[in-house]
């Protein structure tokens, strides 16, 4: 009788929607839940991932589509709760025990177990580097995983104090099946589709073109209100919004850029506004003088008007609240990277360089003329404009910056051996906003690296290590962000706002969760489970 009623509910919905709009749409509403519905839902996608292998370039959210954590829904919130696990109990400073779920399955039909889990953090900890395994293997350090003779509790033994395990690593790292990736040496030369335990199976990855997403019936929180998913690649941003415009794709990945918003607003569309919780950044090269130096760091940091790069821009919030994102619930209140032309000019002249022929230009301590190379993207025009604004305002202070837009992949791999002195780029969430994300980044070589001295950056890394409770490691983590932004390698520019544009007529079920936007796992769940992870609904611009 339930279901009769049910079925009524949601063909009642779908006969009004039909008389109220004139013509037949596939979105219907399931008033029993109060959930969006629909067949087929396309969304435009501007990068190919390949066949979501995590150990080769993807992104978390489509990664989330597929896979599952031991909890949800993100590492950037400040209480995950249980996912795959059951529950989850700290029994001491370096001890965690998972209970796991009964009656879950992988997509392929096997049986997920506690043997999934203690094999896919063992395979992050000790086999290739991706995105993930940093969280196993250094920060934290999880040397011991064992199961009990109940088959399905885990105790985690960490290497050091471990009191956001909970909040972070087992909110960030996704399962692997074991019966796939068992005897897998080299994970990276993987192309077989992903299979998980997620709400969305990969069907179908053809390179370069699309990706297709079946929804999996079977799962364990309920079957997903969209049954398939089209993600059709379009890297090119007006091929994209054109798209978008003549009912191609019902919602575009790609963010709306500020010139086209009016002309998405109308009856058929909705734009709805979140925090990227990314950053666009300076980085320098602190590896080689004068960027080592952290006294020169912080006068560059002056000299950097984020206020006035928005303003041209004209988009995102100004970065002057520093590194991280200023919306991690992990992030210094009091952080800044204040705007100061006097104080940069002061003290470039104080550490001796200065204008010896006129040209408006500085020379170094010996006299040479000082030149930096500034490295971007040449596919992000946008950074491309804040590369030439840097040029603009660091020849205010007397630095001669020369801006070289790259080829993306000359632009990755000039980066990653560190050739330039200067570049502009976005850190997504994961750098971000992640706190212990920070500390590696501090060691891994991105902001900082172990090889080089920095005595009072690695004291108060000790110091965070030692610590045994989350208040005082974020406490801990308030005075590393304070030391880092005074003298920082990278000086936040702006915060990106992410506008998404899409079909209302056609699903209207979105939700945001921090970091992942509302294009997201949850946004093609219930009500229920979407309040179960408190997702938000997304702010919605207006004509």
């Amino acid at each position: 009788m339930k279901k009769i009623l049910r079925l009524l509910f949601v063909v009642t919905a779908y006969a009004t929607l039909l008389i109220g709009c004139g013509k037949a749409v596939d979105q219907t509403t399931d008033v029993s839940t109060n959930a969006s519905v629909a067949k087929e839902l396309t969304v435009g996608i501007p990068n190919d991932f390949g066949p979501i292998n995590l150990y080769t370039e993807s992104e978390d959210w489509i990664n989330e589509m597929v896979y599952d954590k031991l909890m949800a829904s993100s590492p950037y919130i400040e209480k995950p709760i249980p996912w795959l696990a059951e529950k989850v109990t700290k029994e001491n400073d370096t001890t965690w025990t998972v209970v796991v779920r009964d009656g879950i399955k992988w997509q392929d039909n096997q049986k997920f177990t506690a043997e999934d889990v203690k094999f896919t953090y063992e395979y992050y900890r000790d086999g290739a580097q991706n995105r993930y395994t940093h969280h196993v293997n250094e920060v934290p350090s999880i040397k011991a995983i064992d199961i009990a003779k109940d088959g399905k509790t885990l105790t985690f033994t960490c290497e050091y104090a471990c009191p956001q395990l909970d909040t972070i690593t087992f909110a960030d790292l996704p399962i692997l099946p074991e019966h796939i990736w068992k005897g897998v040496e080299n994970p990276r030369k993987v192309t077989e589709l992903a299979i998980g335990t997620g709400p969305y199976k990969l069907t179908e990855y053809k390179a370069g073109d699309h990706y297709t997403l079946q929804a999996n019936t079977d799962y364990f929180k309920g079957e997903p209100t969209v049954s398939k998913i089209n993600l059709p690649i379009i890297s090119d941003s007006t091929a994209m919004f054109n798209a978008l415009k003549t009912g191609e794709i019902d919602i575009s990945k790609r963010t709306v850029p500020t010139e086209l918003e009016s002309s998405l607003l109308s009856s058929d569309f909705k734009l709805a506004k979140v925090s990227a919780l990314s950053i666009v950044q300076l980085g320098m090269n602190f590896t080689k003088e004068p960027f080592a130096d952290e006294t020169f760091r912080a006068a560059l940091s002056n000299a950097i008007n984020q206020d006035a790069l928005v303003k041209t821009v004209g988009s995102g919030v100004s970065g002057v609240e520093g590194y991280p994102h200023k919306d991690s619930p992990w992030t210094n209140p009091t952080n800044k990277q204040p705007f100061d032309q006097n104080a940069a000019i002061t003290a470039f002249d104080k550490l001796g360089y200065k204008d010896l022929d006129g040209d408006s230009f500085r020379e170094n301590q010996a006299g040479k003329k000082v030149t930096f190379k500034l490295i971007v993207a040449s596919n992000e025009p946008i950074y491309v404009r804040v590369a030439e604004l840097i040029k603009k305002q660091l020849a205010d202070v007397g630095f001669d910056v020369h801006v070289k837009a790259e080829e993306p992949t000359t632009f990755a791999a000039d980066s990653n051996d560190k050739n330039y002195d200067l570049y502009v780029s976005l850190i997504g969430p994961h750098g971000a906003a992640d706190p212990d994300q920070f500390i590696m980044s501090n060691r891994s070589g991105y902001l900082w690296t172990k090889d080089l001295s920095y005595p009072a950056m690695d004291s108060l890394q000790k110091e965070w290590e030692a610590t045994s409770t989350a208040e005082a490691r974020k406490a801990v983590s308030f005075k590393l962000q304070t030391l880092y932004n005074a003298q920082p390698t990278a000086i936040s520019l702006y915060y990106p706002e992410a506008v998404y544009a899409y079909n209302a007529k056609k699903y209207d079920g979105y939700v945001e969760t921090l970091g992942f936007g509302i294009i997201n796992k949850y946004s093609f769940l219930s009500r229920a489970v979407q309040k179960e992870v408190s997702t938000t609904t997304p702010d919605l611009l207006s004509k």
